[in-house]
């Protein structure tokens, strides 16, 4: 069953360790069956507060996703984005 792996930026803090981050999270993917659904595109804001962007990554099990985030490159990668803006994350199954 496929996973969802959703990242929410609500506030950049550092434009410069997000950058870092996104040159190092894209080698993090080698080895992951992931497929890019949303990656920063145009959104529009039905309820709640708006996010500065959003990501959705497709993996094929919920336990793939989870595999890649706890990634050693992964998480290298993430603490750029740590330091870079406040995120909410997140892996929810499809159906």
């Amino acid at each position: 069953m496929p996973a969802y792996f959703v990242a929410i930026r609500d506030k950049t803090k550092d434009a410069a360790a997000l950058e870092t981050y996104g040159k190092e999270a894209a080698g993090a993917s080698a080895g992951h069956k992931m497929i890019p659904r949303a990656i920063y595109g145009r959104q529009v804001n039905l309820e709640g507060p708006p996010a500065e962007g959003i990501v959705i990554l497709e993996f094929p099990s919920v336990a793939e996703a989870e595999a890649w985030y706890h990634s050693p490159a992964y998480q290298k990668a993430a603490q750029h984005r740590h330091r870079g803006a406040d995120y909410r994350c997140y892996i929810v199954e499809g159906m």
